[in-house]
């Protein structure tokens, strides 16, 4: 019996009204809107989505407390999962965080010089944190699951991952204190709109994280369990 909250034959418009949160993950599947009122798996059909690993990556995005059963991942293909994180990086480095860096040049123009520069620094020093982030994930992380696919011992193992998994998300919520220690009193609402999608980033980056946490790395184990031994 799954356990899924959601149904393939539920319309992706309705899980998408029901939780706007979700809208943020189409684009890692490669959907695109104008879907109207498909059903989940007809509109996964279309794109070449396996339907029960867009529920998985659902549940997990939605539920915070969500935890999918061995038995989940090890009866749905997961075929889909390194291209979706390969988006989703993409997404991040090419349009989230360039975004949030032209509303902070606005921001620092409004402040004391010194102050400016600091958080441009301090948002530049993170980006590159960032990209060095998910460069390790796409230079060892994943080409450790080809490896194991193909029967391959490339001498890694996913728990050496794990221990070190950093939260993107934290230094996030230092920048926004930051701005609001330097802000000030007078400012546009260009303000609210780049601590908006600052916020908006951290919370998407913890879903991304959860999604490594409780998919990726329990994927991972069990490929190593099964091909290793």
């Amino acid at each position: 019996m799954s356990d899924f909250l959601y149904n393939e034959n539920d319309n992706l418009s309705s899980l998408v009204t029901l939780r706007p949160d979700l809208l943020l993950t189409l684009s890692h599947f490669g959907i695109p809107l104008g879907f109207g009122d498909k059903s989940i798996a007809r509109v996964c059909s279309e794109h070449d989505v396996d339907p029960q690993f867009f529920l998985l990556i659902c549940e997990v995005y939605s539920n915070d407390n969500y935890m999918p059963s061995q038995a989940t991942l090890s009866h749905t293909s997961m075929t889909g999962l390194v291209p979706y994180l390969l988006r989703s990086h993409d997404y991040y480095l090419n349009r989230r965080l360039p975004h949030i860096g032209l509303h902070l040049d606005k921001i620092a123009e409004m402040l004391p010089a010194r102050a400016g520069k600091a958080i441009k620094q301090f948002f530049n020093a993170y980006v590159e944190e960032v990209r060095a982030h998910f460069a390790h994930e796409e230079n060892t992380v994943y080409p450790h699951i080809s490896h194991l696919l193909n029967h391959d011992n490339d001498n890694f193992a996913i728990k050496q991952y794990l221990a070190s998994h950093d939260n993107l998300e934290d230094k996030l919520s230092d920048l926004v204190q930051i701005i609001f220690k330097y802000l000030p009193s007078s400012t546009s609402d260009d303000a609210i709109d780049m601590i908006f999608d600052i916020l908006q980033l951290s919370r998407d980056l913890r879903k991304h994280s959860l999604i490594e946490d409780k998919i990726l790395g329990p994927y991972v184990k069990q490929l190593e369990k099964s091909t290793l031994k």
